[in-house]
């Protein structure tokens, strides 16, 4: 069987040889690809890998689909790997999938891979192609979107999980007739990874926060003005980090945690939720630490995201609100520059059967612009 080359950019897919059973080795047995692939055998050897070459491979080209080293185009070495596989002729269709070996990652060795995969697949004739990716795996999800996958959903119980379990993955997908280049983010990343001011360092909510924030979501006053105002299980605080940026690459929501730019210790979050992309409005939500509080750095917090927010996406109008008994939190919205709008009855859940009343604050583009962020905490 002759496997077709397939040239990208800095790239080359080509078939499987003896010479790269090592690498392959080296890959599947890094601890990334068994958290994501509970299919591999543990670990994945040598014999393994012969598998894979000289029967797996020829198995998928035969259905119409392949799997590819994906190759330095200069020394020829392993870089990863890239698969095309469940070939549907009738719905021209099939699904694809890819992995790095840590030694080639931060160079786009991937995203070039799956281009240059997809442009071949849509040459010979598929109209579609899927990507499917765990929720944790953000980098993944990026690929997706440099390669100009869109996100269409989830898929439950999608793929085969650890411990007899399935696993939900989300669903990606680009067709033959899609604009070339990435996907556009609502939310873009932020400059630097973070945002600062000297006295407050923002930065992305992350998987290996999570004990920082049980220690936020446990006490009482942050649980009493959640919505609800229910202590969230430990998975669902675990999934809360782990999924964060997720959300973010989906354009959804931005968690950021709030740390202290002097000892960069964490000490509360700020949320950024893009509920309205289409008229422009997202809300921000916040909470501290009890022994950071009276230091203003919510404040310092709120301005530092609004700022962000309207230089950096399409958001024009911020809105925020309190419960009519929070002065403390209708405090920080007011220096940050919010101005009170409307009191909402009976908007929020509350204890039991019971609802809260809400006291919504707003903050537009012009009004930084006219007025500028007070900075005094």
């Amino acid at each position: 069987m002759i496997v077709p080359t397939i040239p990208g950019d800095g790239v080359r897919l080509r078939g499987l040889r003896p010479a790269d059973l090592d690498d392959l080795v080296a890959g599947y047995n890094e601890s990334d690809m068994r958290r994501f692939m509970a299919a591999l055998p543990v670990p994945f050897t040598r014999s393994d890998a012969e598998e894979y070459m000289h029967e797996l491979a020829p198995r998928l080209f035969a259905a119409g689909g392949g799997f590819y080293a994906v190759a330095d185009p200069v020394s020829d070495r392993v870089l990863g790997g890239i698969g095309m596989d469940r070939v549907q002729p009738g719905r021209g269709q099939a699904e694809i999938g890819y992995w790095t070996g840590s030694w080639a990652r931060g160079r786009g060795v991937a995203t070039a891979a799956v281009r240059a995969l997809s442009e071949h697949a849509f040459r010979t004739g598929l109209a579609r192609l899927e990507l499917l990716t765990h929720r944790e795996n953000a980098l993944s999800q990026r690929v997706a979107l440099a390669a100009g996958f869109q996100p269409e959903g989830v898929r439950r119980a999608a793929l085969p999980g650890h411990d007899g379990k399935r696993d939900d993955v989300l669903a990606y997908a680009r067709l033959a007739g899609d604009p070339p280049g990435p996907v556009d983010r609502l939310l873009p990343d932020l400059p630097g990874g973070e945002l600062t001011d000297g006295v407050v360092t923002l930065r992305p909510l992350a998987e290996s926060d999570v004990d920082f924030y049980v220690d936020l979501h446990s006490q009482p006053d942050v649980v009493a003005t959640s919505v609800p105002p229910v202590r969230p299980s430990p998975e669902q605080m675990r999934r809360r980090c782990a999924w964060a940026p997720s959300h973010w690459l989906a354009g959804d929501r931005a968690d950021l945690v709030i740390v202290d730019t002097a000892t960069g210790t964490p000490t509360g979050e700020i949320g950024l939720y893009y509920q309205e992309p289409r008229t422009g409005q997202a809300m921000i939500g916040y909470s501290m630490l009890p022994h950071w509080r009276g230091r203003g750095y919510p404040t310092r917090a709120a301005q530092l995201v609004s700022l962000w927010a309207f230089a950096e996406t399409g958001i024009a109008r911020l809105i925020a609100g309190a419960l009519p008994d929070n002065v403390g939190s209708q405090r920080v919205l007011e220096k940050a520059g919010f101005k009170r709008e409307a009191y909402l009855r009976s908007r929020l859940p509350g204890a039991g059967a019971r609802r809260s009343d809400d006291v919504q604050f707003a903050l537009l583009a012009e009004d930084l612009l006219t007025e500028g962020p007070r900075m005094d905490g």
